[in-house]
């Protein structure tokens, strides 16, 4: 049979075991602190029928649609069904199906991979871990929940030990009502929330080119427009400043500079200092569904991963699945895109391959009952462990407990039996102990 060559797939990571677990220590802390908030686990399926995926407006070329490999006479390999790309659309799904035996507001977490059919590069994936929290209201949801979305990210940030980030909040009201202020037309104000998005991607002379020729505004404006969102003051001094603007006329700019102040005054009030957020112009996002508040997260010493964090508020998300107003607010972890980077660049620090604390080693079969016993006690204290089964001297066990960093090896042959008492190496320090079981158990998870 011929050897089919292993070669991986662009854009599908694959981890060694160092780096998984590092990766799965990420999900457990993002995990917990979401269930710390309230929020409450849910799990859709991978697969979505393509016309819910589409509902919203998505770039079906980042699509994966799925097909049979055969197909049998008469019958299409084409199906109806598709990868999801995100989230967000098939909790929409999921709420207009199940509202009437859900609790709102609704808080909900997920965990899961989506797949995206883009051009991989790094940093970028095809196959990706979300980390999603939304909070839904029916007919309402209160504005501080958009406070609530940054405290925990912040928090679950602050664990992982990334380094130093800043949330990034705007209100896209805001500046709906702003760009009505200047005169541009309804019909032009989508695209122009899209253009400005694109600023630290390709700079201020490109955008304000597109915005002249593409969404066809004045050059003086497309300037003003580039000019308000630069403004980069504290948050107090922009709010202020905000506020005593002529477009404060506007109904739409006063209420997301309230709601801005609202939001802000909250995060402040969850713990989140001023070092860690700020109020950023520029951030618009550009899917279509987000109404209000939005919110993107940059990690200072890697700029190049640009947002490692994103969300915001949207008005009635469901509304291809329901009549009923279903407003809410969330935020998005892209785990892998971020993680993965900082592993590599050695801010996520890997440890041992494998979740083992205790080697057993064995150097007479005979007592493989022992042996078997003591891994037994190790475990109901608590302790990973494992029993080295193949046969082996006892230096190439150590070895092999020295190279998948295992912290302990646990050494005992007739002599030890007879005696009661097992030998327990600690193999960082290279220093040596003997005690009953009992006592190697208790030395096993002292030293933690």
């Amino acid at each position: 049979m011929a050897i089919i060559t292993p070669k991986p797939m662009s854009g599908f990571p694959e981890l060694l075991p160092e780096q998984q677990r590092v990766f799965n220590r990420c999900i457990d802390i993002i995990r917990r602190n979401f269930e710390l908030s309230g929020f409450t686990p849910i799990e859709t399926p991978s697969v979505e029928r393509k016309e819910v995926l589409t509902s919203k407006g998505a770039d079906e070329k980042e699509i994966y649609a799925l097909a049979r490999l055969f197909a049998g006479e008469g019958e299409s390999p084409d199906t109806e069904f598709a990868l999801h790309f995100d989230l967000t659309v098939p909790l929409a799904r999921y709420v207009a199906l199940h509202k009437e035996k859900l609790v709102f507001p609704f808080r909900r977490y997920q965990i899961q991979k989506v797949w995206r059919g883009e051009r991989p590069q790094k940093g970028r994936y095809r196959e990706l871990y979300q980390c999603d929290i939304d909070a839904i209201g029916r007919g309402s949801l209160g504005l501080l929940n958009d406070a609530e979305m940054p405290a925990v990210i912040h928090r679950i940030f602050t664990e992982m030990g990334i380094g130093d980030f800043v949330i990034r909040i705007n209100n896209r009201r805001l500046l709906q009502g702003f760009y009505h202020w200047l005169g541009v037309s309804a019909d032009h104000i989508a695209d122009t929330l899209r253009t400005v998005d694109k600023l630290e991607k390709i700079g201020r002379d490109k955008v304000v080119a597109e915005l002249v020729a593409r969404v066809q505004l004045d050059e003086a404006i497309a300037g003003q427009i580039l000019d308000f969102v630069a403004d980069d003051r504290p948050v107090d001094a922009l709010l202020t400043h905000l506020a005593s603007l002529p477009a404060m006329s506007d109904a739409l700019f006063a209420q997301g500079v309230d709601e801005l102040r609202t939001v802000a005054a909250g995060v402040r009030s969850l713990g989140v200092p001023d070092s860690d957020f700020t109020i950023d112009l520029r951030i618009a996002r550009g899917l279509g569904y987000y109404t209000g508040t939005v919110y993107e997260t940059k990690l200072l010493a890697h700029p190049e991963l640009g947002s490692i964090c994103s969300g915001g508020r949207y008005d009635d998300l469901a509304s291809y699945f329901t009549n009923e107003k279903l407003p809410g607010v969330g935020i998005s972890i892209g785990l892998s895109r971020i993680a993965i980077a900082l592993i590599e660049a050695g801010v996520l620090k890997t440890d041992a391959q494998t979740p083992s604390r205790v080697l057993v080693t064995v150097l007479d079969p005979s007592h493989m009952s022992d042996y078997l016993r003591i891994a037994s006690s190790l475990r109901t204290a608590g302790v990973a462990c494992e029993v080295y089964f193949e046969k082996g001297r006892v230096g190439d066990q150590l070895k092999y407990a020295d190279r998948k960093r295992i912290h302990f090896a646990i050494i005992a042959g007739e002599d030890e039996f007879a005696a009661g008492r097992l030998k327990l190496k600690n193999m960082r320090t290279g220093e040596e102990s003997t005690g009953s079981l009992d006592e190697i158990v208790n030395l096993t998870t002292s030293d933690r």
